[in-house]
């Protein structure tokens, strides 16, 4: 009786265990992923743009007077920081040198003070992709991208990651998808008995209609990257309509038949009970 009830225990664990971790996984992945993306942006993007702001800050401080007046340090703490550099390195730095080291640490210690200033850089980068987005989109601005483009494609190390990057960009991101999906359809590939998840892309080639009949051209999208996959021709009585979206047959594709689109769920072959 004892090692019954702690099988039953053991197996109700697991199974509680495991549901927990289902229910709680998505929320929790989701803002992980989500803080990492802002750390990386602002460790890469904004930072290094306030810390230019910074800068020029300090360099203004001897030409403007507010600047001047709060940033400015005496000339007895300029001494101290000569002395204090002196004591720590055995070097001697100028009056210019310490009173530029002061300023900063000053600019910088007013900065951090201030939460709000540090979303300053992310401001500056959103406002700055959005007048890129804007030149390029011109014609002049498309011309210089595809100058610019062709050299970076030239160089040893970068030609073979680039145009790989570039493809999940435009697939994820492009206004104007490389490829036009219709509908969603399954079909018989890559042999009979087999069933694929396809994105038709219109009527295939005349030649090949001539051939075969009446058909259509699909993609089949692989997993986990659905921006990579096989162009097939299947004749139309062969392919099979499915009620779902382009978007849920990509999730689907993506997480490898973890994800069913709603309402193409079946019965799961054992109960939690």
């Amino acid at each position: 009786m004892s090692t019954s009830r702690k099988r039953s225990f053991g197996s109700d664990f697991k199974r509680f265990f495991i549901r927990g971790l289902a229910i709680l996984l998505p929320s929790v992945l989701t803002l992980w992923i989500l803080v990492k993306a802002y750390q990386f942006v602002d460790n890469t993007i904004a930072e290094p743009i306030n810390g230019g702001i910074r800068l020029a800050i300090s360099n203004a401080v001897p030409h403007w007077e507010p600047l001047r007046n709060k940033f400015e340090p005496t000339e007895e703490e300029v001494q101290e920081e000569v002395e204090k550099t002196r004591s720590e390195s055995q070097a001697r730095i100028s009056d210019s040198d310490a009173r530029s080291k002061l300023v900063r640490s000053a600019v910088d210690a007013w900065w951090n003070s201030l939460w709000a200033m540090n979303l300053i850089g992310l401001f500056v980068a959103i406002i700055a992709v959005y007048f890129a987005g804007r030149l390029l989109g011109g014609f002049l601005g498309r011309g210089i991208y595809r100058r610019v483009e062709k050299i970076i494609t030239s160089i040893p190390g970068i030609k073979q990651i680039y145009p790989h990057i570039k493809q999940i960009v435009d697939f994820l991101l492009a206004d104007e998808k490389p490829i036009k999906f219709s509908r969603v359809v399954v079909v018989e590939y890559p042999r009979k008995g087999i069933w694929s998840v396809g994105l038709v892309t219109g009527d295939t080639m005349k030649k090949i209609e001539q051939a075969a009949g009446k058909s259509v051209t699909v993609f089949i999208p692989s997993s986990p990257t659905p921006f990579t996959g096989y162009t097939i021709t299947v004749p139309s009585d062969e392919v099979i309509e499915l009620p779902i979206t382009i978007d849920e047959a990509l999730k689907f594709t993506i997480s490898g038949g973890v994800l069913v689109p709603p309402g193409q769920e079946t019965k799961r072959l054992h109960s939690d009970e």
